[in-house]
């Protein structure tokens, strides 16, 4: 308590009226997350103490937008698991984007009624191009950093997908296709690894977006996880070389169209008895057991069964410990709801790079969100053999 007095006193002595209120923020900030990381770990930093449960690893720095102005933090890292202190704003980022879209579509005279009515509901009636340049650069240049941050370690599992959005080209409204990639990693973190905005879901468009995530880094993949698309279907075989899962619920929504509305709980369940098994071998055995089964009624459906199988059944093949997040794209899907959630406030974006700012946005504070969380997404104890580094797979030597 007496060295906090002391550094107090001196922030007083040295600090001008103007910086005053910004140096006690600071300062408060860093011994709250003092106490909290001391309640996390058990001890004071350097104390030695039988209740010690978790050790500090360093700082990782952050800067803190307040009303006094910026904030310069140095949030304490831990040796197991992970700390956010809890009076920032994770979600700060993504509206300040917002904000940036809204006024930019608001300036240019290219916004909807709704998102005019959003303007005014804001208090930004008297918004300058210059104002809405200044917001705009300020996060465009943390985004760009992030989607183009180097990709390091092995990624064994990755899934991709593509969500639509309308944007103002060349005076038409078109629809384009914004491109997301996630991974785990082998330490069994999962990290946001790209976005790209195409024209659509064509092959050269896949390939590319792939090629660039290899430029940056990305190795050890395994297996990705889309829905049917050739054109990803292909550019994964050209680029990564690793296996293809079809989405299993996407399948399922296909299948059951041939079922008839009187056939589909019944064929729903018989083909669930295949995803039952608990080996690849025993799910195919069983997979061509149910379409043969049903080849006499409904022939076409048993022929897409055929065709499908070892897409639908790829993830099979991995630990069974995975299995339950690698046979769809769900672990995507929810991050794309909450892209659509967003960007259907501005309905129309005026430009692609207002795109790119809002959903770079978005997917930034999405991985912080993860970064910070102390459950793993997998395991380490079952994600390390899957790397292709030896260092990584090696056994734990007990001391």
């Amino acid at each position: 308590m007496t060295n906090d007095m002391m550094t107090l006193r001196t922030l007083l002595e040295k600090s001008s009226d103007a910086d005053l209120l910004r140096e006690m923020i600071g300062f408060t900030a860093q011994r709250l997350m003092a106490l909290e990381v001391e309640g996390l770990t058990g001890a004071a930093p350097g104390e030695r103490s039988p209740d010690r449960i978790n050790q500090r690893n360093g700082y990782r720095d952050r800067v803190w937008e307040t009303r006094a102005g910026t904030v310069e933090l140095h949030i304490p890292k831990l040796r197991k698991g992970s700390y956010f202190p809890a009076f920032l704003e994770p979600r700060r980022m993504a509206e300040k984007a917002l904000t940036a879209v809204i006024q930019e579509a608001y300036v240019q005279g290219v916004s909807t009624r709704s998102v005019d009515d959003l303007v005014k509901a804001m208090g930004m009636s008297g918004i300058s191009k210059s104002q809405v340049s200044r917001l705009c650069e300020e996060i465009d240049g943390k985004v760009k950093a992030f989607l183009e941050r180097p990709i390091e370690g092995d990624w064994p599992y990755i899934w991709i997908d593509a969500t639509y959005l309308k944007v103002r080209r060349g005076g038409r409204i078109v629809s384009v296709a914004a491109i997301i990639a996630v991974g785990v990693n082998s330490d069994g973190r999962r990290e946001v690894l790209g976005m790209e905005i195409g024209t659509s879901e064509a092959e050269p468009i896949w390939t590319e977006f792939l090629r660039q995530l290899t430029r940056r880094g990305l190795r050890g993949v395994k297996l990705v996880v889309s829905d049917a698309h050739e054109g990803i279907k292909a550019a994964v075989t050209k680029v990564l070389c690793a296996t293809w899962q079809r989405c299993r619920v996407h399948f399922m929504r296909n299948a059951l169209a041939h079922a008839g509305k009187s056939g589909r709980r019944v064929v729903s369940a018989f083909i669930a008895t295949a995803f039952a098994q608990e080996t690849a071998q025993a799910a195919s055995i069983q997979w061509r057991a149910v379409a043969d089964q049903i080849r006499p009624k409904v022939p076409k459906l048993a022929t897409i069964m055929d065709q499908a199988e070892p897409d639908v059944l790829a993830y099979m093949s991995f630990p069974k410990e995975h299995r339950t997040k690698l046979h769809s794209t769900n672990p995507i899907e929810r991050l794309n709801g909450e892209i659509k959630r967003r960007t259907d406030v501005v309905g129309i974006f005026p430009n692609e790079e207002a795109i790119s700012r809002l959903v770079g946005a978005l997917l930034l504070e999405q991985n912080d969100e993860w970064a910070v969380q102390r459950r793993k997404y997998m395991t380490l104890e079952t994600i390390a053999h899957m790397s292709d580094d030896l260092i990584v797979r090696l056994p734990a030597v007990a001391a």
